[in-house]
């Protein structure tokens, strides 16, 4: 090694995650203890539907769930499960978790006291940003104003109790994911900000509020367009800076810091030549990393095959290894911002924050964040339907996908199709350790702390106290979630499909013209019902197509997410449906869809076509088939003009 490279200091790499959990709290601790054997450096914890909608295993919402797009956490039995032999006091723990947020803290609290570890110095991050739930991943629970009460009752308990932790992350990732352009992004993301610290103003002393600005942290997206992504990120440093100095008068300039994690872009992984998606996550990596002035506090990359399914330990390993080898073998943590006076770089980052400055104005005049959910919402529709418009006239390219499409099959892709598959048995041991866990705690005690919590929930204090003891007691997750419904009520976000018919699709004449004449036949508008059964919130497929319905001049119903497959059928029953629509991307289709056909069949609409779309692997869409669906689509089948028409085809009267 020369002198040179000898003087030269080195700066700290990134925190390396990968985002996991799965099947039960035993085999994700495996996971996670095998993982920081492999050299990952902190935890991200991935939690399964129920958990972060706040049911337990055994609701009827949970069945086809648990356990399948994270770990099921169910009460402190499964916490403790989960970070056995994993010292949570020398941890950095990242928890993907909105809704259930407080709850989830306060049980990782409980569990860390039982280790016998000083809850002061623990160390990690909740995401607790309810606002790009409504908007985008739709795992909320409770209406804004109180989602946003309970937010800030975790900031202001930690800051207070548990210094170290980052109390919420905002999270533009899902928004990019739902669409978002890059103005978009940092606007939305930086007004639930200021929705935030507002709410939180008057609770903390003036002279500590600087320091709690300072534990606000963020959570991004990075996608393939690298240059426009790093240059998002430096527009991010920038903006935050400003809104603590002018909007918060926060003086110190370590309290104005931007700290943010990253997952690059899952949006764009393609099912089509998968192999293809590990140059797409390096490229995005790079865009996060490469600029000191802008480098990510923490990645998390995700697998090659995610598009495909659940990807196996092997998979994140391979993740893991491509941060680790960025970091570890190359220089790029010996030198100073690579980017700092590039004039082409300094000329794209002040487009983006005039754009994203003005967003900001006109939400800040709608009257803030929580006031524009329904207004954001519908932007973010309208630019995924732009997005997706772009890709099918070959505007944008996407390599596999609508160019060089032929090519040869991938070796990664073995007999079990290069994923994992969680066991149908987890969900019924799950609910088994669930009712044990019932069975032998204090029923007094419990009860008890739900009536401390209700309590705390109805006079507007502070919950985290009575929900560290609840925690404590024995409370479950489904308990603890249902005392917030009933206090605070539920809630059905937006749809962002709402409206007359869109001009901006193009080539739409023939299946209008189509719709026209099937409905004439039918003595009716065509109608279209679109479903989400379980607790899948991602919902862009479904609003994609029924924005796409809309356009094509069907008559659609479209509620949205989390509805029972009983709820579907009498929605299909009373809307006189033509065809029905699911969409399932979180591997529960099979238990859905079959209890679906069921009720079709027993409401005398066995006639009626039902189509599925989803992340489903070949040889499930084959059972699909046989359970007598219509047609079966994955994120291969892209072109939504092919979809509906299809629709047309099968409403036609026989």
């Amino acid at each position: 090694m020369s002198q040179m490279q000898n003087d030269r200091k080195t700066d700290r790499p990134w925190l390396i995650r990968t985002y996991a959990g799965h099947s039960t709290a035993e085999a994700s601790n495996a996971l996670y203890r095998s993982n920081l054997a492999k050299g990952q450096t902190g935890l991200s914890v991935a939690f399964d539907l129920p958990t972060q909608t706040g049911y337990d295993s055994d609701h009827v919402l949970a069945r086809g769930e648990v356990g399948k797009v994270g770990v099921p956490i169910g009460h402190l039995g499964d916490m403790r499960s989960l970070f056995d032999q994993i010292p949570l006091e020398q941890m950095n723990t990242s928890m993907t978790i909105n809704a259930t947020a407080p709850w989830l803290l306060s049980l990782y609290i409980a569990a860390a006291e039982e280790q016998g570890a000083d809850v002061s110095k623990l160390q990690g991050t909740v995401q607790n940003d309810l606002i790009k739930e409504y908007l985008s991943r739709g795992t909320y629970i409770c209406p804004p104003k109180p989602s946003l009460k309970m937010i800030a009752d975790v900031a202001e308990y930690c800051y207070t109790n548990v210094p170290k932790w980052n109390p919420m992350n905002v999270c533009s990732y899902h928004l990019q994911e739902a669409g978002a352009t890059p103005e978009q992004e940092l606007a939305f993301a930086l007004a639930t900000a200021q929705a935030v610290l507002d709410e939180l103003k008057p609770r903390i002393a003036p002279e500590d509020f600087p320091a709690l600005v300072g534990r606000i942290s963020f959570f991004v997206n990075a996608g393939i367009r690298f240059v426009t992504e790093m240059c998002k990120m430096r527009a991010f440093v920038d903006l935050w800076d400003e809104i603590c100095r002018d909007r918060y008068g926060v003086e110190d300039s370590k309290f104005r810091r931007f700290r943010y994690g990253v997952q690059v872009n899952s949006l764009g992984l393609t099912e089509q030549q998968p192999e293809n998606n590990v140059y797409r996550i390096l490229i995005e990596m790079l865009a996060v990393t490469l600029s000191k002035k802008a480098r990510a506090r923490a990645v998390q990359l995700p697998a090659w095959n995610e598009a495909l399914g659940l990807p196996r330990p092997w998979d994140q390993q391979w993740s893991m290894r491509m941060q680790q080898i960025l970091a570890y073998e190359t220089d790029l943590l010996e030198y100073e911002d690579l980017f700092e006076g590039n004039p082409a770089v300094d000329k794209k980052v002040e487009a983006l924050k005039e754009g994203a400055r003005a967003e900001l104005a006109n939400l800040q005049s709608m009257g803030g964040a929580v006031a524009s959910i329904e207004y954001m919402k519908s932007r973010l529709v309208d630019s995924n339907a732009e997005r997706l418009n772009r890709i099918e006239r070959n505007e944008t390219v996407v390599v596999g996908v609508n160019r060089w499409t032929e090519g040869e099959a991938s070796p990664l892709q073995t007999e079990d199709g290069g994923i994992m598959v969680v066991d149908p048995a987890v969900e019924q041991e799950q609910i088994s350790r669930l009712n044990a866990w019932r069975a032998a705690r204090d029923t007094g005690a419990v009860e008890q702390a739900l009536a401390d919590l209700r309590a705390a929930a109805r006079d507007g204090s502070n919950i985290m106290e009575p929900s560290i003891k609840a925690a404590k007691a024995g409370v479950t997750t489904g308990e603890w979630a249902e005392e917030m419904r009933k206090v605070h009520g539920t809630y059905r976000g937006p749809t962002g499909v709402s409206g007359s018919p869109s001009n901006k699709t193009e080539g739409l004449e023939d299946l209008r013209e189509a719709v026209n004449a099937v409905s004439d036949q039918l003595g009716r508008r065509l109608k279209f019902v679109v479903g989400k059964p379980g607790l899948d919130g991602h919902s862009n497929g479904a609003e994609q197509i029924a924005f796409r319905a809309r356009d094509c001049g069907m008559d659609i119903t479209y509620d949205g997410i989390r509805m029972t497959p009983e709820e579907l059928v009498a929605q299909a029953q009373d809307d006189g449906a033509h065809v029905v629509g699911l969409s399932i991307l979180s591997g529960s289709h099979l238990p859905l869809v079959e209890e679906l056909m069921q009720r079709m069949e027993q409401a005398d609409l066995g006639h009626i076509p039902v189509v599925v779309g989803g992340i489903i692997p070949d040889e499930d869409a084959e059972k699909l088939s046989q359970m007598g669906v219509s047609r079966v689509y994955t994120p291969k089948d892209f072109e939504l003009n092919t979809i509906m028409a299809d629709i047309v085809k099968l409403s036609r009267p026989s």
